[in-house]
C-alpha cells in the first residue's frame, strides 16, 4: 500500500507541476511587458504590478488578511522619468548598454569636458591636485575616473571611494566591467555617468541631458492573501517574493526584472494556486513585497506593522531568482535551521529533484532578512545556473530556462507538507 501511495502522490505533483510551470511562466512573461515599466518608480510600474498580483490572488480565491489585499508603505526614491541623452557629437549612446547613469544623481543639461583621473595617480598628491585645479578653475567642468585594467572589485572600491566628487562636480568613471543598475534613495549634487570604453572618445565633450525626480512620497505597496488551514489553526507558513524591480532609466529604457524577480513572485502565486486546491494542517501566506530594491522597504514595513503574529509564523520561504535551476539551488540561512536544512536534502536526495542544495549563511539581502531579526524560521532560497543577467537590460523572459522550476515547485510542496 505505501508503494502504490508513493506511486499515486508522484503521479500527482508531476501532472500539478506541468500545470505550475505554465503559471509561472505566464505571470513571469506578463511582469516583464513593457506596460509595466521594469516595476519601478516611472509610471507607477510597481503599483501596476500590485494591483495585478491582487487580481491573480483574487481569482484563485484567497483571502486578504486586511480590508484589502495592499498593505501601503511611503518613502522616498529617485527616479528617472523622461530624458535620457548622452553622446559624443552625432553618436548617441545606447542607455544600458553604452551607460548608466548612477541612481542617486539629479537632473543635468549641458556639455562634460573632464579631467582626467587616471587610477595610477591615486596616490600622487600632486597630480590629484593638479586635477581638481583644472576643475576648479573652470578649465573643466567634470571629473573622468578611468577605471580600466582594474579587476570588478578594485573598480567596486575606487567607485565608492570616488563618487564622492561629485560633491564638487559631474562624474564620469569610464568602465570594462559589465553594468548593474539600482535604486536611488536620494540625489549626489551632481550627475554620475559610468560609460564603457569602448564607446569612449578620448578628448572628445561629452553631450548629456537627463531627467531626474527624487519622489519624497512614494506609495508603494504589499500584496498579501492567505489560504485557510484544513482546521482551524493558528500556525502559519509563509511564502514570499519581492515583485518589484529597477524600472525605467529616462522615457525609452527599463529593465524588464525577469530573473530578479519576476520569476520569484510567479513562483508564489502559482504556489498560491496549488495550496488553494490542496489546503494542508498550516494557514499559508503569500506576500509579494514591494520596495525591495529600494533597500527591503517593504518587508521591513510589513514586520513593522505585522498583519499576522510573527511568533504564529512556523516556517517562512523566500524566494528570489527562480528563473533557473541548473546547477541546484543555494539556501541562505541553511546553516542556522539545519532539520529544515536536512529536510530538504532528504526530500531531493528521496526523489532527486536538484542537482544540488547548497547551504549558506545568514545575509541581509533579500527580504527573509527582517523576519530572520525577530526571529522568525526563515529560508531565502534562490537558483544557479548559466544565466548571469543580474541588474541589468538584458535580464528578459527570452532568457530564463526555467529549468528546475518543476521540480523545484514539488520540493517546496513536499517540505510543507512534512514540516
Amino acid at each position: 500500500m505505501r508503494k502504490l501511495s508513493l506511486l499515486i502522490t508522484t503521479v500527482f505533483l508531476t501532472s500539478m507541476a506541468w500545470a505550475q510551470l505554465d503559471e509561472v511562466k505566464r505571470i513571469t512573461q506578463d511582469l516583464c511587458k513593457p506596460e509595466f515599466h521594469g516595476r519601478g518608480y516611472v509610471n507607477q510600474g510597481d503599483v501596476k504590478a500590485a494591483h495585478y498580483i491582487a487580481n491573480e490572488f483574487e481569482k484563485i480565491g484567497l483571502t486578504p488578511l486586511d480590508t484589502s489585499f495592499l498593505q501601503a508603505f511611503q518613502f522616498q526614491v529617485n527616479s528617472f522619468p523622461a530624458s535620457m541623452e548622452v553622446a559624443y557629437g552625432s553618436k548617441t549612446l545606447t542607455p544600458g548598454k553604452h551607460f548608466v547613469v548612477d541612481a542617486n544623481s539629479p537632473s543635468f543639461d549641458g556639455q562634460l569636458v573632464p579631467a582626467i583621473i587616471d587610477t595610477n595617480i591615486l596616490k600622487s598628491e600632486i597630480q590629484l591636485q593638479d586635477v581638481f585645479e583644472q576643475v576648479q578653475s573652470e578649465q573643466k567642468n567634470a571629473f573622468l575616473i578611468d577605471t580600466r585594467g582594474l579587476s570588478a572589485r578594485r573598480e567596486n572600491e575606487i567607485r565608492a571611494n570616488l563618487t564622492g566628487l561629485s560633491a564638487y562636480a559631474p562624474v564620469v568613471i569610464l568602465t570594462h566591467q559589465k553594468f548593474m543598475w539600482s535604486v536611488g534613495r536620494k540625489q549626489y549634487n551632481n550627475i554620475v555617468i559610468t560609460l564603457q570604453d569602448s564607446v569612449y572618445q578620448e578628448g572628445q565633450t561629452l553631450r548629456v541631458n537627463v531627467d531626474a525626480k527624487l519622489i519624497e512620497k512614494y506609495t508603494a505597496y504589499n500584496v498579501i492573501g492567505e489560504v485557510k488551514a484544513k482546521k482551524k489553526t493558528k500556525k502559519t507558513v509563509v511564502f514570499t517574493a519581492h515583485y518589484d524591480h529597477l524600472g525605467r532609466m529616462g522615457a525609452e529604457t527599463y529593465f524588464p526584472g525577469a530573473n530578479d524577480n519576476a520569476s520569484g513572485t510567479a513562483m508564489v502565486i502559482a504556489m498560491a494556486k496549488y495550496f488553494k486546491e490542496n489546503p494542508v494542517d498550516y494557514n499559508v501566506v503569500f506576500i509579494a513585497f514591494g520596495g525591495e530594491e529600494a533597500g527591503l522597504v517593504g518587508s521591513k514595513y510589513f514586520v513593522e506593522h505585522p498583519l499576522l503574529k510573527l511568533k504564529k509564523i512556523k516556517f517562512l520561504l523566500n524566494l528570489d531568482i527562480m528563473g533557473s535551476g541548473e546547477e541546484g539551488i543555494t539556501v541562505v540561512n541553511g546553516t542556522e535551521h539545519t532539520k529544515a536544512f536536512e529536510s530538504l536534502e532528504a526530500i531531493n536526495a528521496e526523489h532527486g529533484y536538484l542537482t544540488r542544495i547548497k547551504k549558506r549563511g545568514p545575509t541581509q539581502n533579500s527580504d527573509h532578512y527582517y523576519f530572520s531579526l525577530e526571529g522568525v524560521p526563515s529560508f531565502f532560497i534562490y537558483t544557479m545556473g548559466p544565466n548571469k543577467h543580474y541588474h541589468d537590460i538584458f535580464d528578459t523572459y527570452e532568457e530564463l530556462s526555467f529549468k528546475e522550476c518543476e521540480d523545484i515547485t514539488k520540493l517546496l510542496i513536499r517540505f510543507v507538507e512534512l514540516l
